[in-house]
């Protein structure tokens, strides 16, 4: 590949379930002198974790990820962590013609030294242009609108407890918890354990009703009743029922956005 001249390094995330196709691609961007790989995930949620923790500048996402896709991953991402980027994908047509409609950029595998380096520059500009003030997630929103138009959020949650499977409301809960495998589903009283993951579950929650505070917890807005200063800029998050849920560095601009929301 050419090299190119840039200001400062685009710390960039690599998100594919394959572990051969990431190496691939890390290799191929060697080439790339200012293009700076500060991580490497093989699923949806240990993605979302990165990027609240890394802050890349740059995302190449895989699409055809199981438990949370790439679209799942960006409907997860609060908007201020939005960063560019390059999906990647095998087979999916629609998604395509979804991508080119949006002016967004993908590599269709196999890809080839060349198309990586013209989808690298269009990012490259991309980013010129927020550095300028330009917001970068305007398209982005528009692909997910159009691709979660056929989307409908969860409005209960299966849970198998012994021989039976609950399906509790949505709208009743008023957070959740992850503790390890596991999920707790704490409704009211009641409090239910499934074993999901965090991620994939934020993914089929409803951003606009929850929201996720913490690497351990979703909160269900509507039950917010205060957020108190806490360290560092963070914030203790105060429930309808008295719980008190400390949010964490990584996540602090969901309730900071939802302050902006509500004021």
């Amino acid at each position: 590949m050419n090299e190119r001249t840039t200001s400062r390094a685009i710390r960039t995330l690599i998100v594919d379930d394959e572990p051969l196709a990431r190496e691939l691609l890390r290799s191929m961007l060697d080439g790339e002198p200012d293009i700076e790989i500060v991580g490497e995930c093989g699923d949806g949620a240990s993605a979302l974790e990165a990027i609240a923790l890394l802050r890349p500048d740059l995302l190449f996402l895989d699409i055809q990820m199981p438990e949370l896709d790439g679209f799942g991953v960006l409907r997860a991402l609060d908007r201020p962590l939005m960063p560019a980027v390059i999906f990647v994908t095998a087979y999916d047509q629609y998604a395509l013609r979804a991508f080119e409609v949006h002016a967004l950029d993908y590599l269709l595998k196999p890809f080839d030294e060349e198309r990586l380096e013209r989808a690298v520059g269009h990012a490259r500009a991309m980013l010129r242009r927020r550095d300028a003030g330009e917001t970068i997630d305007e398209r982005l929103a528009g692909l997910l609108r159009q691709m979660g138009a056929q989307k409908r959020y969860a409005e209960r949650l299966p849970i198998r407890e012994k021989s039976r499977v609950l399906l509790q409301p949505v709208r009743e809960i008023d957070w959740l918890e992850a503790d390890g495998k596991y999920i707790h589903v704490h409704a009211g009283e009641k409090t239910y354990t499934a074993r999901d993951g965090i991620g994939r579950l934020h993914a089929e929650l409803d951003p606009e009703r929850f929201i996720r505070i913490s690497r351990s917890a979703i909160v269900n807005i509507d039950r917010v009743v205060e957020l108190r200063p806490w360290f560092q800029g963070d914030y203790l998050v105060v429930l309808a029922n008295g719980r008190q849920i400390a949010s964490t560095r990584g996540y602090r601009d969901a309730l900071r956005a939802l302050v902006e929301r509500r004021e």
